[in-house]
């Protein structure tokens, strides 16, 4: 932390003014009124020194707790079984969602130069563009040639109809893309990015209290004096009791986790529906047209 700069300058300025009632005739009111107003500063200012320094304090046990915790010089509190549990399906919902994401987003756009461009579009809030989809892309193609070679013939007209169910299946598979991210991507995504991110800086407030425990029990073991001793058990208590509020907050953020999964659940039922009404359409649609090649 840098120090309370402005503070500095300000007392640098009220020393000066001390240099002008040296050398003028300042009455015993203006001189009352230097003195308190300077007396206020430099307690502010070691007011500021000993926060920034009671911080580094901090800091430092921790790190030395962390250190010693892994070099096996140093016990460690540990959570019980049922909190354990908890904070391992956490970290497998993330991991697992985070996986469901990246491959959901494959599936319905695998060109990863249009993914990138996509998300850059996400980040700067702004609408995508909306693409032709390589159905589309095919059955135009079929079209222009089919009419190229003339309707007329066998080929020609074959391929215009064929052209034309790719179209359609173009247009099927782009509402399923809408559908999918909508109801199933989008849902997904925004966990990660809410209520996961949320969890995860609980975790680690929840890690820096309990290196706070540990090393105030560790004082409390070294304490040789009385005095120290006391103050050891005061820390502890303190440390004691900032540990176990911030472990209810993070185990109702944990518990949290079931009804995540229930809303997944659902999410995962929209995707499957929509990928159903997806495949029924393209059957249908290379139904109609085998029956109207007629083989």
């Amino acid at each position: 932390h840098p120090p309370p700069t402005s503070k500095l300058l300000l007392i640098v300025d009220r020393l000066t003014q001390f240099e002008t009632f040296v050398t003028t005739n300042a009455t015993n009111q203006d001189w009352n009124r230097f003195t308190d107003t300077l007396t206020m500063d430099l307690n502010s200012l070691n007011a500021k020194f000993k926060k920034v320094a009671g911080g580094a304090s901090t800091v430092f046990n921790r790190a030395v707790q962390f250190t010693e915790e892994k070099l096996g010089t140093a016990e460690k509190t540990e959570l019980d079984a049922h909190f354990e549990n908890l904070m391992q399906r956490s970290d497998k919902t993330k991991l697992w969602t985070e996986t469901l994401v990246k491959q959901t987003d494959t599936l319905l756009q695998p060109n990863p130069n249009q993914r990138m461009e996509d998300l850059l579009y996400v980040k700067l809030d702004k609408k995508k563009k909306d693409r032709i989809t390589q159905y589309e892309i095919l059955g135009n193609a079929m079209v222009d040639a089919g009419n190229d070679f003339g309707p007329g013939t066998a080929y020609g007209n074959a391929l215009v109809k064929c052209g034309q169910a790719q179209i359609q299946i173009g247009n099927a598979e782009r509402d399923f893309i809408t559908t999918t991210a909508n109801n199933f991507l989008q849902p997904l995504s925004n966990f990660l990015e809410g209520d996961m991110k949320t969890i995860l800086k609980e975790k680690k407030i929840l890690e820096t209290k309990r290196l706070d425990l540990d090393a105030c029990k560790s004082r409390l073991r070294k304490a040789k004096s009385a005095g120290t001793q006391t103050q050891a058990e005061a820390d502890l208590r303190v440390a004691q009791s900032e540990f176990d509020r911030q472990s209810e907050i993070t185990k109702i953020l944990l518990d949290g986790i079931n009804s995540t999964h229930a809303h997944h659940l659902r999410c995962l039922n929209d995707f499957i529906e929509a990928q159903l009404t997806f495949f029924a359409q393209c059957q249908q649609y290379m139904t109609d047209l085998q029956r109207q090649l007629g083989s």
